[in-house]
């Protein structure tokens, strides 16, 4: 297990020693079989294979799946099989680096109007401003095989020519607001600038126009759909289940992953303030904390990779409910998280070895579904026989 350390201010020796002493505490049950080793109670299906890349999922009232796959192909998972043909009407896709076709987001009415959202990392378009591509937000309506009334709804900017960082999730809030996160597209210090979509949180009406009350509407020098900077690249973000409020997860560099809950206006202090160090070993900022620029609930030292992160609101899981399951791609398991109310109070391992996890989400049935890139499979846990 690795050790994480809680953001509130103590001296970092007093936090050494509870994340150390800890740890035996947060050491999940392990099995001495090969394979995914699972917390107790749980159990592993695989659910739909053969996909390519898989970045995240949607599930149709009728219990089908959208499946996104990251070189461009937007899948469809019918009773338990892939269907063989993607779904058509996709624009142009650039797949390179860590950008593709990432997030899926169904509307919360979409029973009533169909809309589902996407994002993707959008090439440069004529009078777009920049070389490169950034990321976009799409809405479009699926009749049979097809995407259709397809509009483009937002795309960041500019474009950046660089391969990393493209953010790219999607949720809408609890007053039918949609939040796009962006990453700072490899240029750091492009965190702290208003005038810029890289390192941001935006906010929307869902037809794509721009809230009158989005924090910076009306400052000079200032991107109106801003609702929150200072993120590095966050790749999970979803809604506390009785707060309402927005919890997001980022990677840090090396160590410093975190998991912020994002606010009107607030400053998450990308580069200013981190816990990680750069990629050779440099210092990227010696300062934790300043005054203005939010701590974190938690971060992780050295860094997990997140992706994706779900509430559990299932009872099939009653023990977990409320509590937060954070995906690994670097080291193939998931976070079980115990949040009381602003604070996640402990954590533990759980599915150990399950693969490179690129999205959790709580599926209609209450159990839980994880998108595993490195086997291209989607697999279903829940709660074992008594």
């Amino acid at each position: 297990m690795k050790h994480v350390f809680s953001r509130v201010g103590l001296p970092s020796l007093v936090l050494s020693v509870l994340a150390l002493t800890g740890s035996a505490f947060l050491m999940s049950n392990r099995s001495a079989e090969p394979g995914p080793k699972l917390a107790p109670n749980l159990k592993i299906d695989t659910v739909a294979s053969g996909l390519k890349m898989p970045w995240a999922m949607a599930f149709l009232p009728n219990g089908d799946l959208l499946v996104t796959e990251r070189p461009g192909q937007l899948r469809l998972v019918k009773n338990g099989k892939l269907d063989p043909t993607p779904i058509n009407g996709l624009p142009p896709i650039l797949y390179r680096g860590q950008g593709g076709l990432l997030d899926i987001y169904l509307h919360p009415n979409y029973k009533e109007n169909g809309w589902i959202y996407i994002s993707y990392s959008s090439p440069k378009a004529e009078g777009e401003a920049g070389d490169g591509a950034n990321t976009a937000l799409l809405r479009a309506r699926l009749k049979d095989h097809d995407l259709i009334d397809v509009k483009v709804l937002f795309k960041a900017m500019p474009n950046v020519t660089g391969a990393p960082h493209y953010g790219g999730r999607i949720v809408f809030d609890n007053r039918g607001y949609v939040f796009l996160s962006l990453g700072e597209r490899g240029q750091k210090e492009k965190s702290q600038d208003l005038s810029t979509d890289q390192g941001k949180v935006v906010r929307l009406h869902d037809d794509g126009r721009i809230p009158k009350d989005n924090p910076f509407v009306g400052q000079a020098n200032a991107r109106p759909e801003i609702w929150s900077y200072g993120h590095r690249n966050p790749q999970g973000m979803t809604i506390h289940p009785t707060t309402g409020v927005i919890w997001e997860h980022e990677h840090g560099p090396q160590g410093g992953d975190e998991v912020n809950i994002v606010e009107k206006g607030k400053n998450y202090g990308w580069p200013l303030i981190t816990f990680g160090i750069d990629y050779d070993n440099s210092i990227i900022s010696k300062d934790t904390a300043r005054a203005g620029l939010e701590q974190p609930v938690i971060y992780w030292k050295p860094s997990i990779a997140p992706c994706g992160m779900t509430f559990v609101t299932s009872p099939k899981f009653k023990d977990w409910n409320g509590d937060l399951l954070v995906g690994s791609m670097k080291f193939l398991y998931i976070k079980h998280c115990v949040v009381r109310g602003n604070k996640i109070v402990s954590q533990e391992t759980i599915a150990e070895k399950i693969g490179r996890v690129r999205d959790l989400r709580q599926g209609p049935d209450g159990n839980i579904y994880v998108v595993l890139e490195n086997s291209g499979r989607i697999v279903r846990l829940s709660p074992a026989a008594q």
